[in-house]
């Protein structure tokens, strides 16, 4: 399965939350969206309320379904709470920092961002959206104007989303600093991440 590229208000709408933070003004209704959505109702077994969660996390982070397992099952084979460690490698994947950084809008701009090669990891250009960063990355945008003009306009519209305590930025040299993964309390709250958890177990 590919990444989600169609309306934002839609996908909004079906799950009941501002998956993509750039559409914030989307009307919250009792039914999903379509034309047989206020008509629809459906109990949802134990299956479909896992396979919910899941898509929720999986099209906020936009990633392709086999990147999403492949990332879990990474996950499993580490040490620690396996819904921790999962969300702990989602918030650490290079476009993911972007996006926390405050240097692109949305994780999907952030993607775009890395992918066109406007960003550096201490000092080397990565254009890799799936990079892992580890703690002391430093990740800035390098000295193109065109780079730099674009970080500055976000990072001016970045008050909706304002960086967690686990990155540092420095407004003025457009450079970020990871010091630190987050904490358990730090990680997406949105997300039952256990049901997730339980539907890649099943």
């Amino acid at each position: 399965m590919s990444r989600y590229t169609g309306p934002t208000t839609r996908i909004n709408r079906r799950f009941g939350m501002a998956i993509f933070p750039a559409n914030k003004a989307f009307e919250r209704r009792t039914y999903p969206p379509g034309q047989h959505g206020p008509n629809f109702r459906r109990k949802i077994s134990d299956y479909g309320e896992g396979l919910v969660e899941k898509q929720k996390l999986r099209i906020m982070y936009g990633l392709t379904e086999k990147q999403f397992r492949n990332l879990f099952e990474r996950a499993k084979r580490k040490k620690g709470v396996t819904g921790e460690v999962f969300l702990t490698l989602l918030e650490t994947r290079l476009d993911n920092v972007v996006y926390r950084l405050g240097f692109a809008k949305t994780r999907q701009a952030a993607r775009q961002f890395v992918n066109h090669g406007h960003i550096l990891v201490n000092g080397i250009k990565v254009d890799i959206a799936s990079y892992r960063v580890s703690v002391g990355d430093e990740i800035g945008v390098r000295e193109k104007t065109s780079s730099r003009q674009l970080a500055t306009r976000n990072l001016e519209g970045a008050q909706y989303h304002p960086s967690p305590p686990w990155v540092e930025v420095n407004a003025d040299s457009l450079q970020g600093t990871v010091s630190r993964f987050p904490q358990p309390d730090e990680l997406e709250k949105s997300v039952n991440i256990q049901l997730v958890v339980e539907f890649y177990s099943r």
